[in-house]
């Protein structure tokens, strides 16, 4: 098997977003516009209430999907076709804009750790506009993955016979949350054909051989196996693969298309109320 190495360093840097919430960036950067079907990475992390506490009131989004990853803390979902969330520590929600979804996620919480993860997934042009979806699961529905010296949280795709709870037909998503101790060593085959990200959020590790620091996105080069070593404090990294779509990709804030038109197109329909079509299905527990 061909080994994976680091394609690309991106260290995650501060922007605000929400109501003044501080996020770390590293997809959706000049340094990494997307990673074909990733459009973004957030990476949330603070036990000061004044950098959450404001939260994410309602806002729009059109053409894509979001992944979030609570790793500790609570916040609520609710959005404009009536979906609640109570997104809790170790819960996952993806929640499938598509043709359009107005919705606020707002911490439960005004003290403590906030911390976690949101992804944005590219939808292929025949799905923008398709009715919207809604998945959500708690910390015990996740299958986790014992190795020696290594446990293996698998949110999405599957891992040594454990499936995933979310299901991502598009783009066949694998999102796997790893803990490793000291010095131990994870290996993982992949697809050749997707495209793939590691993001190393406690301790180090050594990806092929190259270091890999905290808080930095390690795109990874072709190959179909990936192979990783922590230090000597051990090492968690979320290890992100998908299929790519291909497309041309056109992002104005919320709103991700295939063209400037049909930006325009959800912009006038925000303006007029009519981008919400449809009552989005929930699943989950």
């Amino acid at each position: 098997m061909t080994q994976r190495t680091i394609r690309q360093r991106v260290p995650a840097f501060e922007v605000t977003e929400g109501a003044g919430v501080t996020v770390h960036r590293s997809i959706g950067t000049p340094a990494l516009k997307n990673l074909d079907p990733f459009l973004m990475l957030d990476h949330f992390g603070s036990d000061n209430p004044d950098e959450y506490i404001a939260g994410f009131p309602e806002h729009p989004h059109r053409g894509f999907i979001t992944f979030t990853y609570m790793l500790d803390g609570h916040m609520e979902h609710r959005d404009s076709m009536g979906n609640r969330g109570d997104l809790m520590a170790g819960g996952v929600q993806w929640m499938k804009a598509a043709s359009g979804v107005i919705h606020s996620e707002m911490p439960k919480q005004t003290d403590g750790l906030m911390r976690g993860f949101q992804l944005w997934i590219n939808l292929p042009a025949r799905d923008k506009l398709s009715d919207p979806a809604y998945q959500e699961f708690s910390a015990a529905a996740i299958p986790e993955v014992m190795r020696e010296g290594a446990r293996v949280r698998v949110l999405a795709g599957e891992f040594d016979g454990a499936h995933g709870v979310i299901d991502d037909p598009a783009t066949d998503v694998r999102y796997l949350d790893v803990a490793l101790e000291a010095g131990a060593r994870f290996s993982l085959p992949l697809d050749g054909t997707h495209n793939a990200f590691v993001y190393v959020f406690e301790g180090g590790a050594r990806l092929a051989g190259e270091a890999l620091a905290q808080h930095t996105l390690a795109v990874l080069g072709q190959g179909d196996e990936v192979e990783i070593e922590a230090g000597a404090e051990g090492a968690r990294f979320i290890l992100v693969a998908g299929r790519p779509i291909g497309e041309p990709v056109v992002q104005y804030g919320p709103f991700v298309m295939n063209t400037r038109e049909e930006i325009e197109q959800a912009f006038a329909d925000y303006r007029d109320g009519k981008l919400v079509r449809t009552r989005a299905a929930m699943t989950g527990h």
